[in-house]
């Protein structure tokens, strides 16, 4: 698929300045004396994540999800490094086998039919999600709980919404656009999780959502495609700038893998 029919899939564009919710959030404690924590997540298992996000992330000693298409070629093609990654403390997580996504819409044309998600059924879409850990499970050998973003965001199969039918499977799924801050995490859903998908952003713009967070005392979640290359692209650069105002603002950011947090939050929400 193009980079335009990427972006029609999740009714992206460039990045602009964008404006906060009003709304103050319910007060809520993170570990140690966090103001907030920031969950960096990358989608589709990218040449130029393995090339550009992951050393640098292991630069400032920052741990990153990284959603895998099982049937990426790059998947294929590189699995030692996603290995390796793993190794390092980076999360693997699922985005499916073949990234399926909903025709219906305008902007819609470039899916296929075997990858339309309004020809499958919900039994269809919850047999592959689980196959999809098992693949994981043969590239970093883990067996614990996962999380999952649902591809082009979208939830509904031809008979129902599938998250539903996979929601107690995953400690948390991403399947919402927002401005990248989460408004109250005692209000949270663990299955349907908002996140930014930034394009064209700068590394101020990047910062100024964590700094958001920091000041609602909630969480950032912004999840990359392509960084300095591929598609829906964040420049090296801007990605960098972030990665280096977390590392030096550790005392700050819970910078950590969208697993490790939801774990928190769904632990402290059942008190």
């Amino acid at each position: 698929m193009t980079p335009k029919q990427l972006l029609a899939c999740i009714g992206l564009i460039s990045m602009t300045p964008f404006t906060w919710a009003a709304e103050k959030a319910t007060a809520f404690h993170w570990p140690q004396h966090y103001k907030a924590a920031v969950s960096l997540s990358y989608d589709d298992a990218l040449d130029s994540q393995l090339d550009n996000a992951i050393p640098a992330l292991n630069k400032y000693n920052l741990k990153g999800t990284f959603y895998l298409i099982l049937s990426s070629p790059a998947v294929a093609s590189r699995l030692p490094e996603w290995r390796a990654a793993a190794e390092k403390g980076h999360e693997l997580a699922n985005h499916t086998l073949f990234h399926q996504c909903s025709h219906t819409g305008p902007g819609r044309e470039w899916v296929k039919p075997e990858s339309d998600l309004d020809k499958l059924t919900v039994a269809q879409m919850r047999a592959q999600i689980l196959l999809a850990n098992t693949f994981l499970y043969a590239i970093d050998g883990k067996t614990g709980p996962r999380t999952l973003t649902s591809p082009c965001l979208d939830t509904k199969a031809s008979d129902g919404n599938y998250v539903e039918a996979v929601k107690n499977d995953f400690v948390a799924i991403e399947n919402g656009a927002n401005s990248g801050v989460i408004p109250d995490m005692k209000a949270i859903d663990p299955a349907y999780i908002p996140v930014i998908l930034p394009s064209n952003i700068t590394g101020e713009q990047l910062i100024a959502i964590v700094k958001e967070a920091a000041k609602q005392g909630t969480m950032a979640n912004i999840k990359f495609h392509g960084v300095g290359g591929d598609y829906i692209t964040t420049s090296k650069e801007a990605h960098e700038e972030l990665l280096k105002y977390l590392a030096d603002n550790r005392d700050t950011y819970w910078t950590d893998t969208m697993l490790n947090i939801m774990q928190y939050v769904n632990a402290q929400n059942k008190k």
